[in-house]
């Protein structure tokens, strides 16, 4: 049903949300040595995974944009 299948977007979204909030955020405090430092990937990948979201998001959205205004103006084209 909708509400199972939002409750589980939620706790995946919330999940995502908090381990990220520690690999990019708290991590920083725990000494290089420290035993969770091996829970995370290397920290680049904090800032290069969601700037290749973001990226992709956009473009999706671009040609999304992008294929309704040719879509509009080939209905235009046609009834003229």
């Amino acid at each position: 049903s909708d509400r199972t299948l939002g409750g589980a977007m939620l706790f995946t979204a919330t999940s995502i949300f908090v381990y990220y909030t520690c690999w990019a955020i708290l991590l920083p405090f725990f000494d290089a040595d420290s035993p969770i430092h091996g829970m995370f990937p290397s920290r680049e990948w904090a800032v290069r995974i969601p700037a290749f979201v973001l990226v992709l998001g956009m473009s999706a959205i671009g040609i999304f944009i992008g294929s309704q205004i040719i879509k509009d103006n080939s209905r235009t084209v046609h009834r003229q």
